[in-house]
C-alpha cells in the first residue's frame, strides 16, 4: 500500500476571512467561515495536485493571536488546579464521613447531617 502524503494547512484570521496556506504546494486560498476551511484547503490540494480525498491527509494548524494563546494557557492551568482542588475536597468529605461514622452515626444519619444521600455516604465510607 502506498504511503499517504500529508499536507499542512496554516490557517490565520485576516479581517473577515480565514487565510489558508498550504506550504507543500506553495499555494493559498481563503474561506469566509471557519467551518469551510478544511473544504477549501482540500479543494486546493486536489485541484493543484490532482489527487482524491483518500489519497492524502490534511492537518490544520490555526495560528491564534498571542493574547488568545495566553488565555488558553491560563484556562489550562486553572483546569488543572480545579482537578487538584476537587481531589482535596473529596479527601475532606471522606474524612468527615469517616469521623461521623467513627462517632457511632449510621450512614443514613451521617448523610442527613451532611446533606448527602445514603449512597454518597456509602461511597465515601468505602473509598
Amino acid at each position: 500500500m502506498a504511503e499517504v502524503k500529508t499536507y499542512h494547512a496554516e490557517v490565520t484570521r485576516d479581517g473577515k476571512f480565514w487565510l489558508i496556506r498550504i506550504p507543500e504546494i506553495g499555494r493559498s486560498t481563503q474561506a469566509l467561515h471557519y467551518r469551510d476551511v478544511s473544504t477549501m484547503a482540500s479543494e486546493l490540494i486536489e485541484i493543484m495536485e490532482g489527487v482524491g480525498g483518500d489519497d492524502y491527509d490534511l492537518h490544520l494548524k490555526v495560528n491564534l493571536p498571542s493574547s488568545v494563546e495566553d488565555h488558553l494557557a491560563r484556562a489550562e492551568v486553572l483546569r488543572e488546579e480545579a482537578i487538584r482542588k476537587n481531589a482535596e475536597a473529596a479527601l475532606e468529605s471522606r474524612a468527615a464521613v469517616r469521623e461521623l461514622l467513627a462517632e457511632g452515626l449510621s450512614q443514613r444519619e451521617a448523610g442527613e447531617v451532611l446533606g448527602l444521600s445514603f449512597q454518597r455516604v456509602n461511597q465515601l465510607a468505602n473509598s
